[in-house]
């Protein structure tokens, strides 16, 4: 990797787990105030970082247990498979090396 590409790997890393404070778990949502379907978004493109927090932190959840139901569910799970698939989008696809036949 070139120098530009740590750069910006480096970047997204930071901002990524910098956006990861509001995390499963952390009282940001009650029963006042459950977590509704852009919530299940959120904690579903963070699912990974919340796991990895919640290793260490028993207060810390995969999922968020105070919720609206079937909309956080559908929110959480779009997100979850669409976010692990995007990954691919940023991946170099490899040239296909073509060979051209001849009839004379």
């Amino acid at each position: 990797m070139n120098k530009k590409s740590w750069i910006t790997a480096l970047f997204l890393i930071v901002a990524f787990l910098s956006l990861t404070g509001c995390v499963p778990g952390d009282e940001t949502n009650t029963t006042d105030e459950p977590a509704g379907f852009f919530w299940g978004i959120w904690l579903g493109w963070i699912a990974p970082i919340s796991l990895i927090i919640g290793l260490f932190n028993d207060d810390i959840r995969l999922y968020e247990k105070y919720n609206i139901g079937w909309w956080y569910d559908a929110g959480f799970y779009i997100a979850v498979i669409s976010g692990f698939g995007g990954i691919s989008l940023t991946r170099r696809k490899k040239q296909k090396v073509t060979t051209e036949h001849r009839s004379d």
